[in-house]
Parts: structure tokens; sequence; C-alpha cells
């Protein structure tokens, strides 16, 4: 069966390649730059190499930085609006997922009738026709792969929804390590959990092809190799650079393979009480794969070996479930909460879960093993209690 595999037109990568961005403008006939930033970015003086680079390129630019994580609609709407006020030309998103998702949608809707709620995935009435403006995306952690992407995500009452359309892809994609030297040990677990989480997924889904295994692989060896030493020894160069490669290799992968039930799951956690993305991923993460091992059995037992289980000797079932363990192992032993309750969920609240992960069939569909409502209420169930079945 013919499936295309799609990526940004041009990635940079490596360390200083933010020290493009002048080329790059100019290669763009860029002279008005409007600049998505989170809050965070800005106070952490990230973003000021690239306004050092923008100052070079001799444009008028402007930062936007009224954003913040899991962003709602009601954000997006007004990021939009200000790009239209500022007349840009050039849109460059720097910074963790959300801003770069902003960036994604908003130069893209630019050039389209409507707003944000006229192209979300479960309730849009509108197909985009236009590309929009051209943007340039610039993590600044390794990941959420969002710079190599054509997803735009956002929080609704009690979920999220995304845009996702090719026009959504960036024209370039700038991945400098550099940039990620600084973050925070939180949000390099979180984040990088969630890097492995889309390499794994895409590993597994039943979009999966041998260009989008391969870089899969690469992602999740780079990943559990140096997770554990970027979160807690964050100024190891060497760590911090394996993870931006990881971080990019995972993008690619499940953008063109998808993920399925983590994200699917994780979806509410994020729409409902507010977990980051990240956390959201990693906490189910176990409690997922504990479910789906015995459907792809094989691949598992290829996962158990690339992130660092011992497999020597085991069957191919006993690997399999070597890998679901070692995947907790990650999760806990970069600092992450391993249980809903940890995150403050009441077991009551478990039904309302289930009953909105239920609806993220787009994500679901693309798992190896099928699941119904009470499949769902069970895996929160276990994730609640901190359970997995292969340990019983």
């Amino acid at each position: 069966m013919y499936k295309p595999f799609v990526s940004p037109i041009r990635i940079i990568s490596g360390e200083g390649a933010i020290n493009e961005t002048p080329a790059l403008l100019q290669a763009h006939q860029a002279k008005r730059v409007m600049v998505f930033a989170d809050p965070g970015v800005v106070d952490a003086g990230l973003a000021a190499p690239l306004e050092e680079q923008l100052k070079k390129a001799g444009v008028v630019y402007e930062i936007y930085s009224d954003l913040k994580p899991e962003p709602p609609v009601e954000i997006g709407k007004n990021a939009l609006q200000a790009l239209k006020s500022f007349d840009a030309d050039f849109v460059i998103g720097i910074g963790g997922g959300s801003s770069l998702d902003i960036a994604k949608a908003v130069s893209v809707l630019h050039g389209n009738e409507g707003s944000i709620e006229n192209y979300l995935n479960l309730s849009g009435d509108k197909t985009l026709k236009s590309k929009g403006l051209p943007k340039l995306l610039i993590p600044t952690t390794a990941g959420t792969g969002a710079e190599v992407t054509d997803i735009s995500v956002f929080s609704l009452e009690g979920t999220k929804d995304v845009i996702t359309h090719e026009f959504l892809l960036a024209d370039v994609a700038v991945v400098d390590p550099e940039l990620t030297m600084t973050v925070p040990p939180k949000i390099t677990a979180a984040t990088g959990v969630d890097a492995l989480t889309h390499a794994v997924e895409a590993y597994i889904s039943v979009n999966s092809t041998p260009l989008t295994d391969a870089l899969a692989l690469d992602a999740m060896e780079r990943i559990a190799k140096n997770i554990r030493t970027a979160v807690w020894n964050g100024n190891n160069k060497e760590a911090r650079v394996q993870m931006s490669w990881g971080s990019m290799t995972a993008g690619l992968s499940f953008y063109n393979a998808g993920v399925a039930g983590v994200h699917a799951l994780a979806y509410p956690l994020g729409g409902l009480f507010k977990i980051s993305h990240g956390e959201s991923n990693a906490v189910l993460l176990p409690y997922i794969f504990d479910y789906i091992w015995p459907s792809c059995m094989e691949k598992m037992g290829t996962i158990a070996e690339r992130i660092g289980a011992n497999t020597k000797g085991l069957s191919k079932r006993e690997a399999a479930i070597a890998g679901v363990r070692e995947l907790k192992n990650i999760v806990e032993d970069v600092g992450i909460p391993s249980t809903l309750e940890q995150f403050g969920i009441e077991k009551s609240d478990l039904v309302k879960l289930a009953e909105s992960g239920e609806k993220q069939t787009r994500l679901l569909a693309r798992s190896p093993k099928s699941y119904s409502y009470q499949d769902i209420l069970e895996r929160y169930e276990a994730a609640f209690a901190g359970t997995l079945e292969i340990n019983k």
C-alpha cells in the first residue's frame, strides 16, 4: 500500500543552528517578522539569541508572548489578531510545543477565512485553502517534535482538539541543542518522556512503515540512553544534543505513522485537569503498553532492547513484558509521578476521563489493539492505582 512520507521543506540541526536565521529570512525576502514565544522562554533569555539574529538580518520584528501552555482557543484567536495587526510577512515560533503550535496555526489562518474554531478536527466547519505566511520553527525543549509536524493542539473544556493539515508544516525547522541547555529538570523530564512516547507509539502504530520504524528506533535509543542524564545533570552537553536529535527523529516518525492510545487518553488529562502534555503522556505510558503488548509482541521486544531492558535469554513474551516494565522505570527515574492519584485526580473522576477519552477516535484507530469504553476505563483505573497487569 502506498504511504507518503512528509516533512518540513528544510531542517537545519546542530549546535549554533540558530545563526542561520538571517540567511533563511533573506531567502524568504522577509521584511516584517512576528515572533511567537511563551513568557517562560522570554524570561529565561532564550529569545535573546534569536533577537540578535533578527537584528543582524535587518528586519522589523515584534515578539508576542501572551501565550500559555496547553493553549485554549481564545489564546490562538488573540494571537491571530495580533499577527494581522502587525502586518507580518513571516512568522517565527520559538519555545515549547504550545508556542510552536500557535505559530503554525496563525501563520496559516492568516491566509484563510474564519478563525481557530472553524478548523478544529472534531468540530470545525471549514477547510484550509491557503498556506498563509511562511514560518520558521525553533524548539527550546527536546520533546514535542512540534517543529516537524503539521499538528496544532488546543485545549477545550474537558479535552483537547487539533488543527492538522500539511499547510501547518514549517518552511524551515531549526533544531539547536544549545537552546535546551538551561531547561529545568521537571520540563526536561516531561518533554523527554513525551518524545519517547512519540517514538514508541509511532513504532507500534498500524500506520508505521520501514522508514518511520527506523526513525522511531533511533529516537527511542537516543532518548532512553540520555534522558536520565539530561534531567539530573542538565549541563551535560552530549546528553542534551542526543535528546534534541531524538526528539526531532521521533517527531518525524510520529507525524507520519501517528500516535495512539497514550495520546488519546492523555488529552482528557490536559483538558480536564490541566496536567501538562508531557506529564499526561508519561503517567499513562506504561499502563497503555501493559494493555497492548500482546498485540505487538515482536515489536515490544525490540522496544525493550532499544530502551535498555535486559532481554538476554528471555522469550519473546518475557522480552515484551520487560519493555513495559522499563517504560515505567524511565518515568519514575526522571521524577514524574507514576499514578493519577499523585496528580490530585480522584477515583470518582475516572468515568468522565473515560467518556472523554473514548471520543479520541482519530488516535485510538492507530492502536494495534482496539479499545472499548470499558478498556479505556480500566486503563485509567490502572494508572490511578499504579498497578501493571504483568505484575499481578
